[in-house]
């Protein structure tokens, strides 16, 4: 029996690879509610280090516990092709019982329960301990209305969605076209497909369900969630947009990489990743080089080995990590940009350059995390989309928000040129088009900051969401 006068306790599980935005979630409940928070770590195998990793840094705080269930081998239950939501389901199936275990031998039982979207296949253990349920989205309103309608589109639409001319309607929202469809919708004949139908038809069942997204940001979408005539009828749990949900990085970071950009005028460099799994061929390689140096404008490149297969590509499958990062650039590129650019191979303190007052915009494959650590900072970008909800991300950012610019090539299909990412990078740094860019986005940063001050859109949804846990565990319990 949950006592009403008793402190919340939340419980909030990640999905492998997805745990940066739990914990930065837990990080709010606990600073801006009077709860206490325990997060329990799901893993893949081979992400496992990295995320042990964040997990110390996690801890690190004293703000909540922390427990990192045993890594998920999934080598025997999923074909070697199948990756993305198949595999991240069939993770969340092997340490479902680990999990169950984690919660039961907790000290205080938990009030509520919070699972990120794609650890919705343990959603149901919150009925068996008699407590609310809620889901995590971490990514934005258009893809929670996307994943939530689809169970609908796959009953009124015959055949491959991706072979359709006209866009498909989301009741209340922007339409979506085919080519922008999150990678699972592609070919429905798939896995991966029937895995986020099964999300989408989940995601109801929930007591309610967190968005990173914010109001001010996308209010028509929120809108028709909302709405019992449009997707709201579909939902009917209540959203709660509690965006952005991002990490702040380490103000004190020096090395030669911050000493340069000290030394660089405001607003004046492009940074350029692709995120930990997105990946280029060495033809775009050479040609984002090219195209780089023709633009004459400075630069920090996250520079990863090029990922073997031909095309433009997206996949983590990279070179040889020990390769000389001058075998896939063009000839004399790094000496010749070494007085406006700075290579760094693999890895760079993304949330750190991006806070930077010398950074000026981003190049991005528009996962979710990095487009909210633009719109924090006050950054246009390049929008370079590569795979998973990447492409309707960058439509998002482009065409409903203005603060992004885009190539006529999806990266993702075909190669892009030399002389149109010259084109992109001095629109955003040199023409008009960028300067209305970059207003707006600084518009959207004084949105975000306001969505999280006392009394925001953002702390008074998540003050509602803490209450009506704990309205619903009384209710539950009687």
């Amino acid at each position: 029996m949950v006592q009403s006068n008793q402190k919340p306790h939340l419980v909030l599980l990640s999905a492998p690879a997805h745990l940066q935005p739990v914990i930065e979630l837990g990080k709010r409940l606990v600073t801006c509610q009077d709860v206490k928070a325990t997060i329990i770590v799901a893993s893949f195998v081979q992400s496992a280090p990295a995320e042990s990793r964040m997990v110390q840094a996690a801890l690190a705080t004293k703000l909540f516990d922390v427990i990192h269930l045993p890594p998920a081998d999934i080598s025997n239950l999923v074909e070697p092709g199948d990756k993305g939501i198949t595999s991240l389901s069939a993770a969340m199936h092997v340490v479902k019982p680990d999990f169950q275990a984690a919660i039961l031998g907790l000290e205080t039982l938990p009030t509520a329960l919070v699972v990120h979207v794609f650890a919705i296949e343990c959603l149901g253990i919150a009925d068996e301990l008699k407590i609310p349920k809620y889901v995590f989205v971490s990514t934005n309103a258009w893809f929670l209305a996307t994943i939530v309608y689809t169970p609908v589109l796959d009953k009124e639409v015959e055949g491959e969605y991706a072979d359709k001319k006209e866009p498909f309607a989301l009741p209340g929202c922007s339409s979506i076209r085919a080519e922008d469809l999150p990678d699972p919708m592609l070919l429905r004949t798939k896995a991966n497909y029937r895995e986020y139908l099964k999300i989408g038809m989940e995601i109801p069942k929930a007591d309610g369900i967190l968005v990173n997204s914010w109001e001010e940001l996308q209010p028509k979408t929120l809108a028709s969630l909302r709405d019992g005539n449009l997707l709201g009828g579909v939902v009917k749990a209540p959203i709660f947009p509690v965006g952005p949900i991002n990490s702040e990085g380490f103000s004190a970071l020096k090395n030669e990489l911050f000493d340069w950009l000290d030394k660089q005028p405001t607003d004046s460099v492009l940074y350029i990743s692709f995120g930990s799994m997105g990946g280029l061929s060495l033809e775009q390689m050479l040609e984002l080089a090219w195209g780089l140096e023709l633009s004459q404008q400075r630069f920090i490149w996250v520079v990863r080995p090029p990922i073997e297969k031909s095309g433009s590509g997206s996949g983590p499958k990279f070179g040889n990590i020990g390769d000389d990062m001058s075998s896939y650039l063009p000839e004399g590129f790094i000496s010749r940009t070494r007085d406006r650019g700075v290579i760094v191979p693999q890895w760079a303190p993304q949330v750190e350059i991006l806070s930077h007052p010398s950074c000026g915009g981003f190049f991005t494959h528009c996962g979710w995390n990095s487009a909210i650590e633009c719109i924090t900072n006050g950054l246009p970008m390049i929008a370079w989309p590569l795979y998973a909800e990447q492409r309707m991300n960058a439509t998002l950012l482009t065409e409903e928000m203005g603060i992004a610019v885009r190539s006529e090539t999806l990266p993702s299909k075909g190669i892009v040129g030399r002389e149109e990412i010259e084109k992109m990078v001095r629109k955003v740094f040199v023409d008009e088009g960028g300067r209305q860019m970059r207003a707006r986005v600084k518009e959207l940063k004084l949105s975000a900051e306001k969505a999280w001050s006392n009394s925001g859109s953002s702390y008074d949804a998540l003050a509602k969401m803490v209450k009506h846990s704990q309205k619903k565990a009384i209710a539950i319990n009687v």
